[in-house]
Formats: structure tokens, sequence, C-alpha cells
């Protein structure tokens, strides 16, 4: 049963003569006039009904006036003609059970004449046990509904002039930036320009020098040649020809070579064909593209929440014992899936962190220095341990072939009982005989308080669990001896109180699949689900006794659980199915 104001009751009723509540819960063909009416037990009371009050020391203190009394506060609420009959404006007397339908005098005797079960409504009313309206609960549901809706198009609308604005601004942003691109891209080619014209000259001027070195060769062999044809004899002349003819085989074969080769150097710059120049349109040259989009927001998924009843199929059952290297039998405070399915435990009596595979068969296990409470998935190879007594996180490394080394110790100034991960930066832990039973630790210690008004009552080791909804931005607290499982809103500092029958003893808390909350109650012995409005949406039977710690997997397919029953505490893996 879910409240958002748990202070608020009302007795129903609308009757002359009003009868004896209890007898109509026991369904008495006698039923009594009621003569008394209990504020406490909020009923109205026949004597020999009230009389219970005197013969019962527990119940002596409540407090008893005549029903007079209570009818004539009962009767000034203005019920702003909701009791009248819309056809005839009478008042509705009646119920028709047959059709499902409040009746006036006239109406019972003019339209359900024929019909086989037409009564009084307070007889109808005083069956029922429940003291909240499942209408209130809708009602809530509906009311969060809607101001998510609101606020979604608040926040369209903001994003959409944000954008709107943003646009021309990123348009100068993208010139500027362009700007010094060509800035950077003159820089870069000037210099790369002045490297090559360097190395090109310095081979050029070598090349340069040599070739005229072969002119001066050249020349100095032809003086050589005029003058011996017109000055020498016909021996001597023979003989040049002879000496000569080598050299001028070797100039002639380099400067050949030298043609051969004959290039000329020149360095020029270019865009590449893809960017395109005036006159073209601006829109055809330059990149990018306006593009208008309509998008499901991500709060769209908790606008129409799906509140699937869930049903549990077991998949693997452990019975956890003692072994020859324990020195008690083991006590698994806190279990929490690896995202590859493995399963991690803490024992907080043998002081040992252990890995279990798929098949839930031990894969590892790390010997602690200190009593572990609660542990959690940080990412695909870490997880963080709170310990009891030390004001200490201790973050283990975890790796694929289950070898576990200790990475760091974060420091912190409270003892944390559960623990759970709000996002990449911080934790949510709750806290063990603490002024506020919830707070967040982050990954190097820093730890502060939500902005919550929560009540001021500390809670002593093990009598609470919490858990964090992160698309809903929620907190969930658990107090086992009320009975209460309470859901926080972080952003608008409101709450809802679940009580029901099914839950007694809540303990262990964790989101499930559709960000619905999975509690383990203690007492019944089951798992209930319960939606983020406080409505009870399943509540499936273990079979083990006392079950207490709970986790889920990271793809809201799989459920573990272990309970705390001394001689047969065991260790559950579940398959999810609606």
């Amino acid at each position: 049963m879910a409240e958002s104001n748990p202070e608020t009751a009302e007795v129903s009723g609308r009757k002359k003569d009003i009868l004896c509540q209890p007898c109509l819960n026991k369904d008495n063909q006698t039923t009594k006039v009621a003569e008394k009416f209990c504020s406490t037990c909020d009923e109205f009371q026949c004597l020999d009904c009230s009389n219970v009050h005197y013969t019962h020391a527990f119940l002596r203190n409540h407090k008893l006036v005549n029903a007079n009394e209570a009818k004539t506060k009962q009767g000034s609420f203005d019920m702003k003609g909701l009791d009248q009959c819309d056809q005839h404006r009478e008042i509705v007397k009646f119920f028709c059970e047959d059709e499902n339908q409040l009746c006036c005098s006239t109406c019972a005797i003019a339209d359900h004449r024929k019909c086989h079960s037409v009564v009084e409504i307070l007889k109808v009313a005083g069956r029922s046990t429940y003291r909240s309206s499942t209408l209130k609960v809708k009602l809530e549901e509906v009311r969060e509904k809607a101001n998510i809706i609101v606020n979604s198009f608040v926040s369209s609308k903001e994003k959409l002039d944000e954008d709107a604005k943003e646009i021309p601004v990123k348009i100068r942003r993208m010139r500027d930036e362009v700007m010094a691109m060509f800035a950077e891209l003159e820089i870069s080619v000037v210099k790369d320009i002045k490297l090559f014209q360097k190395e090109t000259l310095e081979k050029l001027t070598i090349k340069q020098s040599q070739n005229e070195k072969y002119l001066a060769d050249i020349t100095k062999l032809l003086e050589t040649i005029d003058n011996v044809y017109q000055n020498g004899s016909l021996v001597q002349q023979f003989i040049v020809e002879q000496k000569l003819k080598n050299d001028v085989n070797v100039l002639h074969k380099n400067v050949d070579a030298e043609c051969q080769g004959l290039e000329t150097v020149t360095v020029t710059f270019d865009f590449d064909e893809t960017l395109k120049l005036p006159p073209l349109p601006v829109t055809d040259y330059v990149p990018g593209q306006l593009t208008l989009s309509f998008c499901l927001s991500e709060v769209a998924q908790t606008i129409v929440p799906v509140n699937k009843a869930m049903i549990l199929s077991p998949v693997n059952s452990i019975d956890i014992k003692q072994k020859d290297d324990d020195e008690e039998e083991p006590l698994y405070t806190g279990i929490d899936f690896l995202p590859d399915g493995r399963l991690v435990a803490v024992d907080n009596k043998n002081k040992k962190f252990l890995v279990y595979d798929e098949k839930l068969e031990k894969v590892g296990s790390y010997q602690l220095s200190y009593y572990p409470y609660s542990v959690v998935a940080v990412s695909e190879d870490e997880v963080a341990i709170t310990s009891s007594g030390a004001l200490k996180l201790n973050i283990l490394h975890v790796n694929k072939s289950n070898g576990i080394t200790l990475d760091r110790t974060v420091k912190v100034t409270t003892e944390y009982d559960a623990i759970c991960q709000k996002d990449d930066t911080y934790f949510v832990g709750g806290t063990s005989d603490h002024s506020t039973p919830i707070r967040m630790i982050s990954s190097k210690g820093e730890e502060k308080d939500f902005s919550i008004n929560f009540p001021n009552k500390s809670y002593p080791l093990g009598t609470s669990a919490c858990t964090y909804i992160r698309s809903s931005d929620k907190v969930v607290l658990t107090d086992r001896y009320d009975h209460t499982v309470y859901i926080y809103d972080v952003k608008t500092n409101t709450r809802v109180v679940v009580k029901d029958d099914q839950i007694k003893e809540p303990r262990g808390v964790t989101v499930g699949p559709y960000d619905t909350i999975l509690v383990c109650s203690i007492r019944t012995n089951s798992i209930v689900q319960i939606s983020q409005t406080g409505q009870i949406l399943s509540s499936n039977k273990i079979d083990m006794i006392y079950p207490r710690t709970i986790c889920v997997s990271s793809d809201k397919s799989y459920l573990a659980i272990k309970n705390a029953c001394i001689g047969k505490r065991k260790l559950k893996k579940f398959k999810i199915l609606y």
C-alpha cells in the first residue's frame, strides 16, 4: 500500500444508523448498530466489540467516544455533490454489485429491480481492509507522468531556443577556425617551400659548377686543337689527336648524361579538386548542412513506464556450508553480478571475497584483512567493498582469469552498510548508526548528502538497505522493523511510503527490470516487486528461509538471492520472466 501522506485518514459511510464495522468484516448476519467509535482503530463498534478495549491491556490506551460524536465530525466533510445521483440528484445509499454502480433509492427501485445484489453502501465499504484508495495510487502515477510531459515540453522549448542561437555562433566559430587553418597552412607551406628551395638550390649549384668545369676543359682542349692544326706539323697533329681522344670521349659522355637528365625545377600550390571556388553559390562550395529533426526524448521512457509483473524461474542453487579453510559458517552479506555474468560475493564471517561463474561454481577467492559487508561491481573488472567497523572502501581488480588483486583503498568518515553505483563518479551508500541514512561517496572518498529531508532516524547495522534509480534520480530506503519501503524523489524532495501485508521486514533492495524495485521480504520468504509510484506489482515466494541479499544482472535478465538462516544458507540464481 503506497501513500504520499501517511498521516491522512478518512472514515467511510453516510448513514443515519451506523453499523458495527467488526461485525460487518465478519459478515455477521446479526450486525448491530455502532454505539462507540475508536479513533485508534479507526472503527465504529457495537458495545460487545468495543468491550475488548477493557479486557486487553494493550488496548486500554485507545480513545473511545460515542458514535454520535464521531458521526457529527464525519458529516462536516463537504462531498460537493459527489454523493448525489447524476440522474435523480438524490443521495446515493446503495451499491449494485451486479453492475458495479452506485444507486440512489429511485435508481434501486426503477433501474435495478432485476439485479440480485443491491446492498447498502456502508456494508460494502465495511468489507474493505485497505485504508488507502487505489485511485490515489493511479492519480499519483498520472501526476508524475503529467509532470514529466510538461517538463519535457519546457526542456524541449529551451533546447530549441539554445540550438537556434548556437547555429550562427557555430558558423562564426567555423569561419574563424577556417581562417586560422589557412593561416597555419600558409606558415606550413612557406616553411616547406623554403626547405625545398634550399635543398634544390644546393643541388643545382653543384651541378652548375660541375658543368662550368666541363666548359672550361672543353674550351682549353679546343684552343689546343686549333693551335696544332694552325701551326703544327702533321706529326704533331697526329700526336694531339691520339692524346686528347680519351679526354674528349669522357667529356662527351659526362655532358651527354647531364643533357639527358636536364630538368627545370618549379614549385606550385593548388587546392584539391573537392574544394569548389566561386562564382558558385556559397552553399555549393562550403561544407555544412542545416538539419531539422524530431527525436524521442530520453524522459519519454519514464512517461509510460512498463510495470510488468515478473516471474522467477530457478536456474541454479548451491548450499553455503563451512569448508576446511573457513573458521565459521559463511555469511554472504553482499552479492553482485559482474557485467560478463560472473557473480561476486563477500563472506562477512570469514573475511573473504569470492567469485562464481554462471553455473555458481566457485572460480576465485581472495582473503581480506577486515570484515566486509557489501559489494558492488564498478566496471568490467573492478568491485568496491564496504567494511564492517572500518572506515574505508576497498577497490579490488578481478581479471578474466579470476585473478584478484587490491587496486586501492578509499578512506571515508562514515561506516556504510549497503552500497550501489550512482554514476561514473559517485557511489550511493546506506549508513550505519548515522543521522543521515543515505549519502554519496566519490571514488576519491569525498562524502556529501542528498538534498532530501530524511526523517531524524538512524539505522543500526543490518536494519536497512538502499539503492538508486539513475533514470529518475530516486533513492530507495528499506526500514526493516517498520516494515516500510521509502521511495525518495531527489529532484522534488518528495517521498512515497510503501506499506503492505506482503512486505514484512524488508531488507535487501535493488533496481530490477524496467526500473522497478525488488525487495527481500524476510518474514514472508518472498521477493516483492514495486513500481516507482509504490504499486505492488508482484510477490514471488522463494524456496529459502529469510532472504536478505539480492542483486540483478546488468542486462536485467537474471537475479541472485542469498539468505541468512543459520544451517540453511543458500545462494540461488533465477531467470526473470514475464
